[in-house]
């Protein structure tokens, strides 16, 4: 969805490409859908599949951009409007805090609310504070924070000297060993079974591990893991708790399920028991949290596990241009593994957008400079600074674009800092438009206010905010953009809502509070590749792509350099219209230029030829219906993916244009000379049979087969027009023809 803040596309009244509701945007303040029937309204028909696919399990394969939020709200919304699903029945489960929110909130806006979603963790917390008396008994222990304290205890404790960014590492392990199950003593074989390069002895990581269960039980406290494994621990052993947890949920919808681990997983599987009402959403290919414990192999597996499941397959991006979408494609192209092996093709629903730039820098402070640079630019063409993003690998590269936007005197903002509503600033501007509404009658500031958002200026007037930004950076800026955001909201709010109080923008902010769903800051964003998973821009810079960085120098076994080749995917499908990739020759000024651009660019990149490699299998739109998923279902035929212009990649809707494979104005290769060939031909061939010519091929259909080319059968059949009777009995003149042959002028062999 477009930054919160940012106006969005109308919705129009058609699903077809030209006239679709962008997938991943939403009006600010939208009324919910007056029936059932309207919340499938402007779904296109995969997504509508997913939203009327009610019953049984359900496995939702959606790419980036294809609107795989949209579909599960609609069909959690749908289900709840239409009587079928109640509110307090359905869980759904995300991996964020931010993801739940914004699934609360657009729940809200269908007119849904009262269906939790929640994270796995959250989810389980209240599950276990509400069981814990009745299971256990006593107090339940207090949930920390942050364990990297209590792992630098237990390494003294045994005696072992760990530095930050090993004491940093260790904690990891730990946290892996307890999403994968696995005990401190099997620890040293699990890690070389897994792979994992151990930073410290993994006898010592055991020992340490060790000790750290044992100062959380002597402390009375507990980390988040527990919170899993405790919860999985009672509902195993009490099938009462497990019967009554049951009870209250009885239908699921995981989001991100490429990301889910084994313990959130076993989790997953008691909370369900014997039953089936599960949808799963994800993508192998945006599977980039592996060291987490996270595993594509439920998701891959699902169809195994449920044979009778329907599965829909997402591919219509909506959210980037051709050009992006081309490119994101090409990464995959030379994948390997499982996961590339179900690779989901996107197929670009906008029009046609500028390519991709690359440029090389001498150095890194140039990279830096250069990527400021540009944006003054994009700013200065009427481009908001919160629909641009600087993403890069790891945390550490951002000193240097913070310094180079500072010195451009461009704001920003740092992806994975305090959330907005946290912010101290705000809590109190939140806490003075409180007073202000209940008591604004007295206060001598609002005496001039006429409407809304005068009001709200005039109280944050108070708090700091001013009609002009402060000059620089730093947390001056910092807090004066949270407030503008208010300011910004307030003008919004009050446009929606014709009538619009200071009461009502109250009751609204406390809303988004709950369902963390924050107003623009205007700033550039800062962000790590795997923080922008679920986020997109109108542009994105990519920086740093070279080799050592992309991928990581630590990156050495197959599947590690997948996964950061995933990562980079990740990246540019954060872009919607403008993407900037670029990498350094060099670290440091003066330094020896011996860094090369990233292997994944290979190929793409101009100038580039690809690696060795192996195509991965496409994937393409569509539903397969489990043949099991009800006992009177009876097999239907799969649906077909959309037809694409293979110039241009827009979806095709005309008959003529899906038989040529291309819009009637995108440029031609076809080869006059053949094309009159096959006309020829296809005289005589009418002639002999006693009927008009476009009973052999259509003019449409000779174009393309003079456009492509075939040169087998295979390649010949896929042209739109050729079916199996046609192939069979003009199959090998035509294929003739286009390999330059004369054919004997005579009967056709019947």
């Amino acid at each position: 969805m477009p930054a919160c803040g940012q106006p969005a596309q109308p919705s129009p009244a058609t699903w077809q490409h030209g006239h679709v509701t962008a997938a991943t945007h939403s009006t600010l303040f939208p009324q919910a859908p007056e029936t059932a029937d309207a919340v499938l309204d402007g779904l296109d028909p995969e997504q509508r599949e997913v939203a009327t696919a009610l019953h049984g399990p359900v496995c939702v394969l959606a790419g980036a951009g294809t609107g795989k939020t949209r579909a599960i709200t609609h069909r959690i919304a749908y289900g709840v409007r239409a009587g079928i699903l109640q509110p307090s029945s359905v869980l759904a489960v995300t991996f964020t805090n931010r993801a739940a929110g914004e699934m609360r909130g657009r729940l809200r806006q269908l007119g849904a609310a009262g269906v939790q979603a929640r994270t796995f963790h959250s989810a389980a917390l209240r599950q276990l504070q509400y069981f814990w008396p009745k299971a256990i008994g006593g107090s339940m222990p207090r949930l920390v924070d942050r364990k990297i304290q209590l792992v630098a205890d237990a390494a003294a404790a045994c005696r072992i000297r760990l530095d930050r960014n090993e004491l940093r590492d260790v904690t990891a392990e730990i946290e892996w060993s307890k999403v994968t199950q696995t005990v401190p003593a099997d620890y040293a074989p699990a890690a070389v079974k897994a792979g994992r390069e151990a930073p410290r002895d993994p006898a010592e990581i055991a020992q340490i591990y060790n000790v750290y269960e044992d100062l959380k039980r002597d402390r009375s406290v507990m980390d988040f893991e527990d919170v899993l494994l405790l919860t999985v621990a009672i509902l195993q052993d009490r099938h009462d708790i497990a019967d009554q947890v049951r009870s209250q949920y009885q239908h699921f919808v995981v989001d991100e399920y490429q990301d889910v681990s084994p313990l959130q997983q076993r989790l997953l599987e008691l909370w369900l028991g014997e039953r089936d009402n599960l949808c799963v959403v994800g993508d192998a290919s945006q599977t980039i949290y592996s060291f987490t414990g996270a595993t594509p192999d439920h998701l891959l597996d699902f169809r195994t596990r449920h044979p009778g499941a329907t599965v829909v397959k997402l591919v219509r991006d909506y959210r980037s241009t051709p050009q992006v979408v081309h490119l994101a494609n090409g990464l995959l192209t030379q994948a390997s593994g499982r996961a590339a092996d179900h690779r989901l093709e996107l197929i670009s629903q906008r029009d046609a957008g500028p390519e991709p730039v690359y440029t090389e820098y001498t150095d890194e402070p140039a990279e830096a400079e250069g990527a400021a640079r540009r944006i003054r630019e994009l700013m200065a063409s009427g481009v908001p600074a919160s629909e641009i993003a600087i993403l890069f690998r790891t945390n550490s590269q951002s000193e240097s674009y913070e310094q180079a936007l500072a010195d451009a005197g461009v704001s920003y903002q740092l992806r994975g800092a305090e959330r907005f509503f946290d912010r101290p600033e705000v809590r109190k501007a939140g806490i003075a438009l409180r007073g202000a509404a209940r008591f604004g009658g007295n206060d001598t500031l609002l005496d001039d206010a006429v409407d809304l958002p005068s009001q709200v200026r005039a109280v944050l007037s108070g708090e700091g905010w001013t009609t002009e930004p402060p000059a620089g950076s730093g947390a001056v800026r910092e807090r004066w953009e949270s407030l503008a955001a208010l300011v910004n909201l307030a003008q919004d709010f009050a446009a929606a809502k014709t009538g619009a109080t200071l009461a009502d923008l109250v009751a609204e902010l406390d809303e988004r509070a709950n369902a963390q769903h924050a107003p623009t800051v205007q700033g550039v964003t800062l962000a790590s590749l795997h923080s922008a998973k679920g986020l997109e821009w109108d542009v994105v810079f990519l920086v740093g792509v070279a080799e050592g960085m992309m991928p990581i120098t630590y990156a050495r076994t197959d599947e590690q350099v997948e996964e950061e080749r995933r990562l980079l995917y990740v990246g540019v499908t954060r872009a919607r219209r403008h993407l900037h990739v670029s990498w350094a020759l060099t670290r440091a000024p003066g330094g020896r230029p011996n860094r090369r651009p990233s292997r994944f660019l290979d190929g793409l990149r101009p100038g580039s030829t690809a690696t060795a490699g192996r195509t991965a299998a496409r994937g393409s739109g569509g539903v397969e219906r489990g043949f099991h998923s009800r006992p009177d279902a009876a097999p239907r035929r799969t649906q077909r993916s959309p037809a694409r212009c293979r110039v241009c990649g827009r979806t095709l809707t005309d008959a003529g244009e899906m038989k040529l494979m291309r819009c009637e104005d995108c440029p031609s290769d076809m080869d006059e000379g053949l094309y009159e060939r096959l006309r020829e031909w296809r005289g005589v061939q009418a002639r002999l049979s006693g009927q008009p010519d476009f009973c052999v091929f259509t003019d449409k259909t000779l174009m393309a087969i003079a456009e492509t080319e075939p040169t087998t059968p295979d390649e010949l059949s896929r042209i739109p027009g050729v079916v199996k009777r046609k192939l069979d009995r003009y199959g090998d003149d035509v294929l003739a023809i286009c390999a330059g042959q004369e054919l004997e002028q005579g009967p056709d062999g019947e």
